[in-house]
């Protein structure tokens, strides 16, 4: 798969190299810094297989001071991290797209994803983390500033094998090389120092969109438990376990998991369910009072209520036709191509809320039928609005004497 580089221009002057390659859904894959270089693909075949979607654009740049992006840079702090990938999504026009962070680039993607939750229409974790000092502690990033000074062939090889699994020796050589020539060692220690303070742990309640954390089971860093937390963390995030040592390598397991967390598979991304003429129903699921749902019942009890309400909408979907568009943080927009399906669709929801009988669940549903205007897999325009705002059907609480009021006889 053949890339194409060009160039953004951050709010501060720098020049970000960054590849485009393929056609279809956008996911834009934030760099494991320090080590970035958009043109290993092209040079090591097997990283390019490891990226290559089918199906998907692909999207990867170098961060500031790496690859072939300005090296003349002394600020490696998290909000100029941000600025990078700010500038490249910008400068291709991208304003929906999935997006992807890779082992040290968690914090990067979280917090871009925090600050532009329209803008993420799904987020990938990779070997991530939130807060840096729970993977590399004080003394381990001295060890890793002295031998980065000390011997600096000997880090790359060791980053390289750790990034690839120590059996697969000549392909950590290759890429240990391609280390060596995307950055100075110089600019190694500078930008280690700044992750060291990286913590994002406040936002990951703030990221809205549908998220998946991937970890190996046995993989050094960082350890199960903190890839659990950062799950945890999330609203509604997915936690998917995989064999395996390596971060860099990329199992079966994987590629399934992915695309069918980004909905029916990156081959063919998900094309809203539409009537001949581009007519759709609308339908949107809201938690009711969502906000203060956590404040009273604490972040467990809510999570335990989010996860509730999707599988009730995801199973009332799949069983009447219905396409799911997004996950909006406290709800889910889908669409149908009858309006009978999403009407059955709302009081199947409202039954499964009323079943589980939990009176601190309250769900409205909108339905709104409509020629929605769609692009990038994700429909717009009035009748999204006015489903969004439209509670046609009533309130549904978890408790039977609710239901009965809510459902017409």
């Amino acid at each position: 798969m053949e890339e194409r580089i060009q160039y953004a221009r951050t709010k501060d002057g720098v020049s970000i190299a960054y590849s485009t390659a393929g056609e279809g859904l956008a996911v834009v894959q934030a760099p494991p810094i320090p080590f970035s270089q958009v043109q290993l693909g092209q040079a090591i075949p097997e990283d390019s297989q490891w990226w290559a979607l089918s199906g998907s654009r692909r999207v990867r740049y170098d961060a500031r001071g790496t690859g072939l992006s300005d090296r003349d840079v002394t600020d490696f702090s998290l909000d100029t991290m941000v600025s990078d990938l700010e500038a490249v999504v910008d400068d291709l026009g991208l304003q929906r797209f999935a997006l992807w962070g890779f082992i040290t680039s968690g914090p990067i993607v979280i917090a871009y994803a925090a600050r532009y939750p329209e803008r993420v229409s799904h987020l990938i974790l990779w070997s991530a983390w939130a807060r840096t000092s729970d993977v590399l502690q004080e003394s381990q990033a001295k060890g890793l500033l002295a031998l980065a000074q000390t011997d600096w062939e000997l880090f790359t090889e060791t980053a390289a094998h750790a990034f690839f699994g120590w059996s697969i020796g000549d392909l950590a050589h290759r890429a240990a090389v391609f280390m060596r020539e995307g950055i100075t060692p110089e600019a190694t220690v500078a930008m280690i120092a700044a992750l060291t303070d990286s913590d994002v742990t406040a936002l990951l309640p703030e990221v809205r969109a549908p998220t998946v954390v991937f970890h190996s089971k046995e993989a050094p860093l960082p350890d199960i438990s903190v890839a659990r937390e950062l799950a945890s963390g999330i609203p509604n995030a997915r936690f998917v376990v995989l064999e395996g040592t390596a971060a860099g390598s990329f199992p079966e397991e994987a590629d399934s998991a992915l695309r069918q967390f980004l909905g029916f598979g990156l081959r063919h991304p998900p094309e809203p369910a539409r009537a001949a003429g581009g007519l759709a129903t609308i339908l949107f699921t809201d938690i009711v009072s969502s906000t203060e749902m956590t404040q009273r019942l604490g972040d467990a009890k809510a999570q335990e209520l989010l996860r509730a309400h999707n599988a009730i909408v995801r199973d009332a979907l799949a069983a009447r036709g219905g396409t799911e568009i997004k996950h909006t943080g406290d709800g889910i927009m889908a669409s149908f191509p009858t309006a009978s399906g999403a009407l059955e669709c709302a009081l199947a929801i409202q039954r499964g809320v009323a079943t589980r009988g939990d009176a601190s669940l309250a769900v409205h549903v909108g339905v709104n039928a409509g020629e929605p205007v769609a692009e990038e897999s994700d429909l717009f325009g009035t009748a999204v609005q006015l489903a969004s705002r439209r509670g046609c059907m009533r309130c549904a609480r978890g408790s039977r004497s609710a239901a009965s009021r809510a459902l017409p006889s």
